[in-house]
Formats: structure tokens, C-alpha cells, sequence
């Protein structure tokens, strides 16, 4: 059983050599700082929109939210079912949960603010994004993040969240606020990190 109702964990490295082209399981990602992650290995395995659309990995937070990117525009995950999120999402959505409660306001992510998967044509290099561990997040409540006040005062309030927490600053033309939780990887129980 897995930490996402409704979702099985698979290992990444035993997907077929497209799925793994395009998530690149455990591939060393160097960031400008010459530090090198390692991108995520175990996955959660999400059977049709319609399921991403259902399953609840928070509260207040649909699976689907976090994860429409991908399904638009990554090259495998847009032909087909089906779709492959790391299973550090849960995670992710656990704090932007921690966020809505602290805001006192429902949290809106953008429709390209949750996973993007490393083929992602519009992903970055060291984007916390393709460990499915960042949001950016357009609105809260009514409040649309569009200029530095909003951004600043909901800043505020992810920060306070804890140290793991990372915001970042706000600048000029800035329309969200992108909060992310560093590189984390989470690896169920019933799967083996020994690589096979």
C-alpha cells in the first residue's frame, strides 16, 4: 500500500527505456553551485485523468492540481496513460496544505506550477520542479500574487511554515510565488533501494 491512496509505487528503474528517456530516474543533475542531486527513482503510477482528478493528496488538494503541466506538455506523459509523479508529491502537498491553513484562504498552483518532468521542454536546469517538491502558486483567496506586496505578504507566511521551506524573492514582473521544499526524494516502503 502505498503513502497516496489510490496510487501504485513503482521503481523507475524498471520502466521501459521510454518512460526512463523521459523521468531519467536517479540521473545526477548539477546545479550551478556545483552541488549534484540526484533525480527522483520511485514513482507513483497514475492510472488516467480521471483518477488525477480524484485522488486527494491533501486536504484541500487533487493530484491533478499538481501534476497538469506534465500532462500537457512533457512528450511521453502528454500521449499516454499511464503518467508517472515522484511520490515526494504527497509531500509537497502536505505543506501547500500547512500553507492553506496558515493563509487562512484556499491556494491556487498555477497550471504550470507543480511537476514538471526533466524532458520538460520549459524546465530549468536545477528546478526543484522535476523532484515534484515546488509550487507556484497564483492566488490565494482572492488575492491574485501579481505584484510584490501579495508576493511578499504570502511569503511571509511560507516562511513561516519552517527552515525547509523555500521562497523565492520576489522580482520585477513576477506574477505567483514559488515556494518549494528542497531536493527530496521519498521511497515507499514495499520498494527495495537496491538497484536491481
Amino acid at each position: 500500500m502505498s503513502d497516496a491512496p489510490g496510487l501504485r509505487a513503482i521503481d523507475g528503474l524498471q520502466l521501459d527505456d521510454e518512460h526512463r528517456a523521459v523521468l531519467k530516474p536517479g540521473a545526477e543533475v548539477p546545479f550551478a553551485d556545483g552541488v549534484v542531486h540526484s533525480l527522483p527513482r520511485f514513482f507513483y503510477e497514475v492510472p488516467s485523468w480521471q483518477a488525477a482528478h480524484e485522488i486527494e493528496v491533501a486536504a484541500h488538494f487533487k493530484l491533478s492540481e499538481l501534476l497538469m503541466v506534465d500532462c500537457r506538455e512533457a512528450p511521453l506523459q502528454l500521449r499516454q496513460f499511464p503518467h508517472h509523479v515522484p511520490c515526494a508529491i504527497v509531500l509537497l502537498a502536505r505543506y501547500l496544505e500547512l500553507f492553506r491553513i496558515k493563509a487562512g484562504a484556499p491556494v491556487f498552483v498555477a497550471a504550470n506550477g507543480g511537476y514538471r518532468s526533466p524532458s520538460h521542454r520549459l524546465n530549468h536546469r536545477e528546478s526543484m520542479h522535476q523532484w515534484a517538491t515546488a509550487a507556484n502558486i497564483y492566488r490565494v483567496g482572492d488575492t491574485y500574487l501579481d505584484d510584490e506586496a501579495a508576493i511578499q505578504k504570502y511569503a511571509r507566511i511560507a516562511n513561516s511554515i519552517g527552515d525547509e521551506v523555500f521562497v523565492r524573492p520576489y522580482a520585477q514582473g513576477d506574477d505567483h510565488l514559488h515556494m518549494d521544499i528542497g531536493v527530496v526524494t521519498l521511497t515507499p516502503r514495499e520498494l527495495n533501494e537496491v538497484k536491481p
